[in-house]
């Protein structure tokens, strides 16, 4: 399977593309970052990130992609640009119909190193090791983009295989609330086994 990671950014959006399946050694295909100048308006930011986004598409044919989730922050404007950039990349991938799936930072930091507290220094030397690199690809943006695709690799799959298994199993009749009985009225009820 190939998975184009994403690592959403107005100034620098990360890419990267890696082939494997889980139990199997990875391989790098593609690791780069579109930049673009903050002094450019919205409009032409969002065009550069997307043409990047959709060279890469056409150069590697991927089989999904995966782009990080967003989270709060203290500034809105740097959520928002970050949310704008993911945007395009789902949008770019929706148009060739290529299944795109959302990941937490949390969730790559685990599925890359073994802890969701992980920092840049700990998932940056992990895809090196796991892709057999001789460096951290640089600037981090592009290290987190391959770092989303490892972990959509490993755990992307199995995911939708358990949605999949959940959607496809038949209806429990147990209801999902039981209502609360109630004694009847002047009866009183035992609590701990003393009345």
């Amino acid at each position: 399977m190939r998975v184009l990671g994403v690592d959403p950014g107005l100034t620098r959006c990360g890419i990267g593309v890696v082939d494997g399946t889980p139990g199997r050694r990875l391989s790098l295909v593609h690791v780069g970052v579109v930049v673009t100048a903050p002094d450019l308006d919205l409009a032409s930011r969002l065009l550069a990130i997307e043409r990047g986004i959709e060279a890469v598409l056409d150069a590697t044919e991927p089989d999904a992609v995966a782009v990080e989730r967003v989270f709060a922050q203290h500034n809105v404007r740097t959520v928002m640009g970050t949310a704008q950039a993911g945007a395009v990349a789902i949008t770019a991938a929706a148009r060739r119909g290529i299944p795109v799936a959302m990941h937490t930072p949390s969730e790559v930091k685990a599925a890359v190193t073994g802890q969701g507290r992980a920092d840049k220094a700990q998932v940056g030397a992990m895809v090196v090791r796991l892709l057999g690199l001789t460096e951290v690809p640089r600037p981090a943006d592009a290290a987190d983009a391959l770092a989303l695709a490892i972990c959509h690799l490993w755990r992307g799959d199995s995911s939708a295989r358990l949605a999949a298994a959940a959607a496809a199993a038949p209806k429990s009749r147990i209801p999902r609330s039981v209502p609360a009985t109630r004694p009847a009225p002047g009866r009183r009820v035992a609590v701990g086994g003393t009345s």
